[in-house]
C-alpha cells in the first residue's frame, strides 16, 4: 500500500487492513517483579476485540513467557542462564496463555497458541504445516496467539523479543499491517530521555534512518529488545510489502483506530516467498561453504542451484538440512540456503560434476548441494 503524510491517509491504512498482526514486548504486559499485570492483558484484550469487532483479524504475537514465570518461581531479575530462562518460560507460557484466553472469553473470542521454532518455518514440511495452522484458526475465528518456543530452544533463546518474530509471522499470514507495541510511543531521532529528542512519524526509506541515534533495550529488566530490534523487524515487514505502525502499549487504541500515533513505517517492497523471508532472517549459518567465481555468478547471477563442482571449501559441523552461508573466493558472504549434505560427506564431493558422482557413488549423489528453492541471496 502506498503511503503519504496526513492523519486521512493514516486511517485509511488501518482501516484498509484486513488482517492486522500485533506484537507486545514483556514490559508492557508484566509488573515491575515481573508477573503477569492483570490489568494491562485485560487493556489490551479489550483494544484487541475492538479490532475484531470492525471484522479485522487479528493475530497477537506476545512475549512475557519468561517475565510471567519470574514471580511463581521466587525470582527478581531475569534469569542469565539458559535452563534458568527455559524453565521460567515453561511456567509462565501457561500463565500467560491462560490469562489471555480468560480475557478474550469475556468478549466472546476463542485463543489458540502457536509455539514457534526457525525449524518450524525453514524446513519445507514444517513450514507448509505452520501456514497452514495459521489459515485454519483463522478460518475458524480463532486468534492465534504466537511466541517462541523458549521452553525447547536449544540456541540463543531471544528472537529480538519476538519483534523480528512478528515481523516474519506477518509475512506468513499475509498480513496487511504490523503494529509493535512496546514501552515506547515510537521512533525517536535520539534517546527519548535525552531533551531535545524528537519523535520520527513517518520512516519511508533507510533515508529517513541516517540521522537517527538507536538505542537497546529498555530499563524495565524484563525484556530483551531495544528499539534496534523493532527497526529491524520493521525493516523484514516493509521490504516484503507490510507497513509497520510502532507505538506504545497506551496508545495501541488509538493506533488501532487509525491516529497518526507513534511512527509508521511504509512498506517499500513486494511479498516474497515466505521460507525465503525466514531462512535470510531467522537462521544463522550453521557452517560455510566457499564457492569459486563460476559458481557464485551461477548462483547470484541465473539463480541457479549449488552443485558440489563449484565449492572449494567446507566449514562447519553441520548436517543434511541445516542453514549455511555461502562464501565467494574472497570471503565475502553471498547468500544462504539449506544443505542437502552433512558437512563430513562434502570435501569428497568437492569440485566433481554431479554425472561423476552418480558413476562414482551412486545415484543418490546425483543431486544438487543446495536446490535453488532452499536459496536466499543476501545483501553484499
Amino acid at each position: 500500500m502506498t503511503t503519504t503524510d496526513g492523519s486521512a491517509a493514516r486511517a485509511s491504512l488501518v482501516a484498509g487492513a484486513r488482517r492486522i498482526v500485533v506484537k507486545v514486548g514483556s514490559s508492557s504486559l508484566t509488573t515491575a517483579a515481573g508477573g503477569i499485570d492483570p490489568a494491562r492483558v485485560r487493556r489490551l484484550v479489550e483494544v484487541l476485540a475492538a479490532v475484531r469487532g470492525t471484522g479485522a483479524e487479528v493475530v497477537l504475537v506476545s512475549s512475557g513467557a519468561i517475565a510471567a514465570g519470574l514471580a511463581p518461581l521466587g525470582l527478581t531479575t531475569r534469569p542469565r542462564g539458559l535452563a534458568a530462562q527455559q524453565a521460567a518460560a515453561s511456567v509462565g507460557q501457561g500463565l500467560l496463555a491462560h490469562r489471555y484466553q480468560e480475557e478474550f472469553a469475556r468478549h466472546g473470542i476463542v485463543t489458540g497458541q502457536v509455539l514457534l521454532t526457525v525449524d518450524d518455518v525453514t524446513r519445507r514440511v514444517h513450514y507448509r504445516n505452520a501456514h497452514q495452522t495459521f489459515a485454519k484458526l483463522l478460518e475458524l475465528g480463532v486468534v492465534p496467539i504466537v511466541n517462541e518456543n523458549d521452553t525447547v530452544a536449544t540456541s540463543e533463546i531471544r528472537f529480538g523479543d519476538n519483534d523480528r518474530l512478528a515481523a516474519l509471522v506477518a509475512h506468513l499470514v499475509h498480513a496487511d499491517l504490523l503494529v509493535l507495541l512496546s514501552d515506547v510511543d515510537g521512533l525517536y531521532d535520539g534517546p527519548p530521555s535525552r531533551e531535545g529528542s524528537r519523535l520520527v512519524p513517518l520512516v519511508r526509506s533507510e533515508e529517513d534512518l541516517a540521522a537517527v541515534t538507536i538505542g537497546s533495550a529498555g530499563s524495565s529488566g524484563v525484556g530483551t529488545g531495544g528499539m534496534t530490534t523493532k527497526v529491524d523487524a520493521a525493516r523484514i515487514a516493509t521490504g516484503a510489502g507490510i507497513d509497520v505502525v510502532l507505538t506504545s502499549a497506551d496508545q495501541a487504541a488509538a493506533a488501532l483506530s487509525g491516529v497518526e500515533v507513534g511512527t509508521l513505517f511504509a512498506a517499500t517492497g513486494k511479498r516474497r516467498p515466505t521460507r525465503l523471508l525466514w531462512l535470510a532472517h531467522a537462521t544463522s549459518g550453521q557452517g560455510t561453504l566457499t564457492l569459486d567465481a563460476g559458481a557464485v555468478r551461477a548462483v547470484v547471477e541465473r539463480r541457479a542451484s549449488l552443485l558440489a563442482a563449484g565449492i572449494t571449501a567446507v566449514d562447519g559441523g553441520f548436517v543434511a538440512g541445516d542453514a549455511v552461508d555461502l562464501l565467494g573466493p574472497d570471503g565475502a558472504l553471498v547468500a544462504r540456503g539449506l544443505v542437502n549434505f552433512d558437512a563430513e560427506e562434502l570435501p569428497a564431493l568437492l569440485g566433481r560434476s554431479t554425472s561423476e558422482l552418480k558413476v562414482a557413488l551412486g545415484a543418490a549423489y546425483e543431486r544438487e548441494v543446495i536446490h535453488r528453492d532452499d536459496l536466499v541471496l543476501l545483501e553484499r
